[in-house]
C-alpha cells in the first residue's frame, strides 16, 4: 500500500484523533443547522446540506472506529459506532423516500414523453394513460412513507438516546479515548496495516461480484437477488474511503466509484418500489403496465451503474493488487 501523506513516523493516535475530532466538529455543525429545520418540517436546500453533513460525519466516525478500533478504547468505540449507525440510518430514511419519489416521477415523465399529470380521456398508448395513475399511486405511497420517516426522525431527535449520542460526539470533538499502547505506535506500523486490511476486504468482495451484462454468464438485470453483494461492496468501499481520508490519501477514485454504487442502490430501490406498487389490489391494467415499464427502466439503470463501477474501479489495479 502506498505510504500515507501523513508522516509515517507520526503517532497513530495523533493522526486518528485529529481526524475524529474534525468529524465530530462537522457532526455538531450539521446538527445545529439541521435540528431546527427538521423540527419545523422545512424542506430547503440548507436543511438538505445540513442533513448530508450530519450523516456524512456520523458515517465517517463510525467507519473509522470500525477500521481503527484497536487504536481506541474498544468498548467506547463499539458503543458509539452502534449508536451512530442507528442515527445515520434514521436520518437517511426521510431523504431516501423523497429522492426515490423524484427519481420515479422523472423516469415516468421520460418514459411517457409527457409530464406525470392526469391523462385526458381517450389518450393513446397504455403507457401514457397508465403513467398518470402510476405516478399518483407512487406519490401516495412514498409520501406516506416519507411522512412516517419524518415522524420517526422527530421522535429520534427528541429521545434520550439521541441526546446521549450528541453528548458523546461533543466530548469526542475535544478528546478522543485512545488505547494507551496502540496510539503511541507509528502511523506506518499501525494505521497503514489496518487500512490495508479494509482494502483487502473490499477487494475480496469485488472479486466475487456477479458478472455484468455482455457476458453469457451474466445474470439478468431483473434479478434483484443479485443486488446484495453490490450493496455490500458499496458499504466496504465507503469504509475503505474513510480509512484513506484518515491517512491523507487521495480519495478521488473511490469517491467516483462510490457514486456509481449510490446510483446502483437508488435504482434498485426505485425498481423495488415500482414492483411493490404494482402489487396494489385492483389497480387498472394500464397502471400495472406503466409500473412494469418503470421497473424495467430502473433495473436497466442498475445494470448501467454496475458497469460504471467496474469501469471506474477496475481501470487500474488496486493498491492491494500492486503489492
Amino acid at each position: 500500500m502506498a505510504q500515507p501523506n501523513h508522516d509515517p513516523t507520526a503517532a497513530a493516535g495523533d493522526v486518528l484523533g485529529a481526524y475524529l475530532r474534525s468529524q465530530a466538529t462537522a457532526f455538531l455543525r450539521g446538527l445545529r443547522q439541521y435540528g431546527p429545520s427538521a423540527a419545523s418540517g422545512a424542506d430547503t436546500a440548507e436543511s438538505g446540506v445540513a442533513a448530508r453533513t450530519l450523516r456524512g460525519a456520523a458515517r465517517r466516525i463510525s467507519g473509522s472506529l470500525a477500521t481503527f478500533r484497536v487504536v481506541t478504547e474498544s468498548s467506547w468505540a463499539d458503543g458509539l459506532r452502534t449508536e451512530l449507525v442507528w442515527l445515520s440510518s434514521t436520518l437517511a430514511d426521510e431523504h431516501a423516500y423523497a429522492a426515490r419519489l423524484a427519481r420515479l416521477m422523472d423516469a415516468l415523465h421520460r418514459l411517457s414523453g409527457s409530464p406525470v399529470l392526469p391523462a385526458p380521456r381517450g389518450a393513446d398508448g397504455a403507457l401514457t394513460v397508465g403513467s398518470a395513475r402510476a405516478g399518483a399511486l407512487l406519490d401516495r405511497r412514498l409520501t406516506l412513507a416519507r411522512t412516517r420517516a419524518h415522524s420517526a426522525t422527530l421522535q429520534a431527535l427528541g429521545s434520550s438516546r439521541f441526546h446521549a449520542v450528541a453528548d458523546a460526539v461533543a466530548v469526542l470533538a475535544s478528546e478522543v479515548p485512545l488505547d494507551a499502547v496502540a496510539a503511541r505506535g507509528r502511523v506506518g506500523e499501525v494505521l497503514v496495516p489496518l487500512a490495508a486490511a479494509a482494502e483487502t476486504r473490499l477487494s475480496a468482495a469485488v472479486s466475487t461480484l456477479p458478472p455484468v451484462g455482455g457476458c453469457e454468464a451474466a445474470p439478468s438485470p431483473y434479478d434483484a437477488d443479485q443486488d446484495g453483494p453490490w450493496h455490500e461492496v458499496r458499504r466496504l468501499l465507503r469504509v475503505h474511503r474513510y480509512a484513506q481520508e484518515v491517512l491523507g490519501e487521495d480519495v478521488t477514485r473511490p469517491a467516483a466509484a462510490g457514486e456509481a454504487l449510490d446510483r446502483h442502490r437508488d435504482a434498485a430501490e426505485a425498481a423495488a418500489a415500482a414492483t411493490s406498487a404494482a402489487r396494489t389490489p385492483r389497480i387498472a391494467p394500464a397502471t400495472a403496465y406503466a409500473l412494469g415499464v418503470l421497473h424495467a427502466d430502473q433495473r436497466h439503470e442498475v445494470e448501467a451503474a454496475r458497469a460504471d463501477f467496474q469501469r471506474l474501479w477496475l481501470r487500474e489495479p488496486t493498491a492491494a493488487a500492486r503489492r
